[in-house]
């Protein structure tokens, strides 16, 4: 296959992985697996290495992410990522992905949130080899390869590289785990449609303490979300969902105010399976207090 056929294959798995992220939030292990493009299938990830080289290409099509791997991405400065070369030989499995900065060939990052589950983030750029050190540089936009010098960025370089960082790496992840953790549904109204749902921070992201953690999450629908950031919608320290007087008192008849809003008023808030997963008391405390002061 050619670099340039290479390519449009690629661009066409990353439509197809974009509706699919948008639906779901993660894919799964079987799902990366046996990936459905048109009418062909793809294998996206490797059955037991962090780095997948499909014979058929010239290069690395992903690699894995996780948390405490000694083949983890780090973070370099601000917007740059550090990627291990495997074990051994600098060559081996790292030749294709040597071959895809060679290539210019984008990649796929593929986030690890729990077992069998994965974020994927792309397209990623190879940026650098850098044999001393045994590792790859990886950029997660074409704009910051071509910048001077990505270890010391200019004042809207820097602006530009945290807001891309935070739109394609952390809000993605963010979601992935949020939408997981509540099994793709609403914890105010049970809705179950990945599409209609969000990851909301009880904790705004804006502010120092905001990180994006499960527990500093809620999954809700677009209304409860719209609701939620209003101040419309509060949920208590006991998990408890209220709606604001402005709401429970519009006369307005309408079904989405009635039994989408009002009819929530004092119902209990769905929560993770897992206790590690469910969001912080505290939290919700100091959000709730927002509420209150609102009126």
């Amino acid at each position: 296959m050619t670099s340039g056929a290479e390519l449009e294959l690629r661009q066409m798995i990353f439509d197809q992985l974009r509706r699919e992220v948008a639906e779901k939030g993660s894919l799964t292990r079987s799902e990366l697996s046996a990936f459905t493009v048109g009418d062909t299938t793809h294998r996206l990830i490797d059955q037991n290495k962090g780095i997948w080289n499909p014979r058929a290409l010239q290069a690395t099509l992903s690699i894995v992410s996780k948390p405490g791997s000694p083949y983890s991405d780090e973070e370099i400065g601000e917007s740059l990522y550090a990627y291990a070369y495997r074990d051994g030989s600098i060559n081996g499995d790292n030749t294709k992905l040597r071959r895809a900065y060679e290539l210019q060939l984008p990649i796929i990052l593929l986030r690890w949130i729990r077992d069998g589950a994965y974020v994927p983030v792309f397209p990623v750029y190879v940026t650098r080899d850098d044999p001393g050190r045994r590792r790859f540089i990886l950029a997660l936009d074409e704009t910051l390869r071509s910048v001077s010098d990505p270890l010391h960025l200019d004042p809207i370089e820097r602006a530009y590289a945290r807001r891309l960082t935070k739109q394609r790496l952390h809000q993605p992840e963010f979601r992935g785990r949020v939408l997981l953790a509540y099994d793709n549904r609403c914890s105010v109204c049970s809705i179950g449609h990945a599409q209609l749902l969000d990851a909301a921070h009880i904790i705004s992201d804006s502010k120092e303490h905001g990180s994006p953690d499960v527990t500093n999450g809620l999954c809700l629908c677009k209304i409860h979300h719209a609701a939620f950031d209003a101040n419309l919608l509060g949920i208590s320290p006991q998990y408890e969902v209220h709606i604001s007087d402005k709401l429970m008192q519009d006369p307005n008849d309408g079904l989405m105010l009635i039994h989408g809003l009002q009819s929530m008023d004092g119902t209990e808030l769905t929560l993770p399976h897992r206790r590690g997963d469910r969001p912080s008391k505290e939290r919700l405390a100091e959000r709730f207090a927002d509420y209150i002061a609102a009126g």
